[in-house]
């Protein structure tokens, strides 16, 4: 049997500080994104496994909670495309799981999905099928792939998902958060306020959660009898059917900007940070905001609350998502029989200041 997997034996492996290894493992301290996603990388490739997501509050009076019995098949795997950064919503969703999972004697592992993994359809070199009594995926939006994971016959949960088109269904169950009513509400709001041309921007067909955005902004237009014009749309990507990031990215919106013959009134973005994108290319146009333009996102991201001007935003209540997670899947363990079942969790409407609030 091999040996475990320490953090010494990581920061051997590195040449860094056991401290700074365990800042990264642990989620705590402040640390450079690029060192943390190294150490992380690492430390999924050497098969550590003892992650934490867990922000726990510091009252000293509140005891534990007493794991309940479990089988020896006690871990609930993590599988996801991408390091979970704190600003993803992702990553306070997972400290409420963990919590919670905690509280059934299950603990949390992580595996990182490789490009590779998933052209050869294959597990993380990490992931032991006889140890993993349920699987939660984040950020997993290929089709085939979460087909293959779900062929294991483990317990598992998606949150988000690629678009639900013909002939993509999967039997699993599925966590999302209310990508509907509060963009609605939002249309329904800038009507009462004379604003009447609006405009979306993001990439519908990069998931469930983009798509649903996209269809409440569709359908509240047409239910509130506002024109759609496609020219006041940035629904494209640099790579079609997955949403951008980076510079590319960036510098699409921008050549998209430029080409717009007339701003709408407002922009509905898919999330935060396509608005804090747009928004950078608005001040290369001299485009300010909200005197020319008005700007809402969707995720209420730390970064939304310190940018300029602060973002109006759809708030996602993270530890519902948490919570609501775990009893999907805890369930789903218990009983593996039951109905497949898709949640959509409650989420808040946020005015500030870049809608004149």
């Amino acid at each position: 049997m091999a040996e475990r997997v320490t953090i010494q034996d990581i920061a051997d492996a590195l040449g860094l500080s056991r401290n700074t290894v365990s800042k990264a493992i642990n989620n705590t301290g402040s640390l450079a994104d690029a060192t943390r996603e190294r150490i992380l990388n690492k430390a999924i490739e050497m098969g550590y496994k003892q992650f934490s997501y867990m922000s726990l509050p510091n009252n000293i009076n509140t005891p534990a909670a007493k794991p309940e019995p479990v089988s020896e098949i006690n871990e609930i795997a993590l599988v996801t495309r991408r390091l979970l950064g704190n600003s993803h919503f992702a990553s306070l969703t997972l400290d409420k799981f963990q919590q919670e999972i905690t509280k059934f004697g299950y603990h949390l592992t992580m595996h990182l999905v490789q490009d590779a993994d998933v052209q050869n359809m294959q597990l993380p070199r990490s992931f032991v099928c006889e140890k993993t009594a349920g699987i939660i995926c984040f950020e997993m939006f290929d089709s085939a792939y979460n087909g293959m994971l779900c062929s294991l016959n483990i317990p598992i949960l998606f949150v988000d998902t690629p678009p639900a088109l013909p002939g993509h269904f999967i039997n699993a169950d599925f966590l999302y958060m209310d990508n509907h009513t509060n963009i609605i509400s939002f249309i329904y709001e800038m009507k009462k306020r004379g604003k009447t041309k609006l405009g979306f921007v993001g990439e519908p067909m990069h998931c469930q959660s983009f798509y649903e955005r996209y269809s409440a902004f569709r359908e509240a237009m047409e239910f509130l009898k506002l024109p759609y014009k496609k020219d006041y749309c940035i629904t494209g990507s640099p790579v079609p059917g997955i949403q951008g990031t980076g510079e590319e990215y960036k510098d699409y919106l921008l050549r998209s900007l430029e080409q717009m013959h007339e701003l709408p009134e407002v922009f509905l973005c898919v999330n935060d940070f396509v608005a804090i994108d747009l928004l950078q290319g608005f001040r290369k146009l001299g485009i300010s905001v909200p005197e020319n333009t008005w700007l809402c996102g969707f995720d209420d991201s730390p970064e939304s609350r310190i940018v300029t001007p602060p973002l109006t935003t759809i708030h996602i209540h993270t530890q519902i998502m948490g919570l609501s997670a775990a009893e999907l899947l805890i369930s789903r363990i218990r009983e593996p029989d039951i109905n497949f079942r898709t949640v959509h969790t409650e989420t808040t409407l946020i005015f500030r200041e870049s809608t004149g609030d």
